[in-house]
């Protein structure tokens, strides 16, 4: 309870599950929707590990998003009650309206290449306030995260400039925007796209998936 207060004073008032779940809208120049969209790719990045996976569930995500951020803490618990039991799967939808989301999301992907993924994910949701709705490019501020974390910065320089990197983060956007995902956060429980309203829906809705 005493989360959802703190993100209501964050959001402000009683719009919580409205600013957590009500979509970012893209601009009309959206990616083209994958002919052969697939929900979860093999290059997708799972952050629980199963023996036995009884559920799965996608969050198509901005890094620049607000209401992202603002359903991290509700995510992590999630993760923590339900990874035994649950994939959770994280899928780039970075929004063209959004200036560094795309930014991001290479920066976030470079780093997976080293075997960071979670460290910079967590990295820039914390530091979203810093440099979000920013209209110049936060690459620099990127790359010293990337050195905070130990990363090797010609590989990350690299991985960044690569074609392929930017590549991985279309195909993303082209299967979400297939799948019918309008912004961000947009989640799938084993296959359906989720309208969400309240935290003890979505827990009951992974309840009744892990039976």
């Amino acid at each position: 309870m005493v989360l959802w207060i703190l993100i209501g004073v964050i959001l402000g008032g009683g719009l919580i599950w409205y600013a957590v779940f009500a979509a970012s809208k893209p601009s009309p120049e959206a990616v083209q929707p994958a002919a052969d969209a697939q929900l979860v790719r093999e290059d997708s990045h799972r952050v629980t590990a199963l023996a036995t996976e009884k559920a799965q569930l996608v969050e198509f995500l901005d890094f620049e998003c607000e209401s992202c951020r603002a359903a991290v803490p509700l995510v992590e618990e999630l993760k923590k009650e339900y990874g035994d039991r649950v994939t959770f799967v994280n899928r780039y939808f970075p929004l063209p309206g959004h200036r560094n989301s795309g930014t991001a999301a290479l920066a976030v992907e470079a780093a997976a290449q080293q075997g960071k993924y979670e460290q910079m994910y967590t990295k820039m949701f914390d530091t979203q306030p810093q440099w979000g709705e920013k209209q110049d490019s936060q690459a620099a501020l990127f790359r010293t995260f990337a050195q905070e974390l130990g990363l090797a910065l010609d590989k990350y320089d690299a991985a960044v400039a690569d074609e392929a990197t930017k590549d991985r983060i279309r195909k993303d956007v082209a299967d979400g925007t297939a799948l019918g995902v309008t912004g961000t956060p947009t989640f799938f429980l084993n296959g359906e796209k989720l309208t969400l309203n309240t935290e003890e829906q979505f827990r009951q809705l992974l309840d009744d998936a892990t039976k």
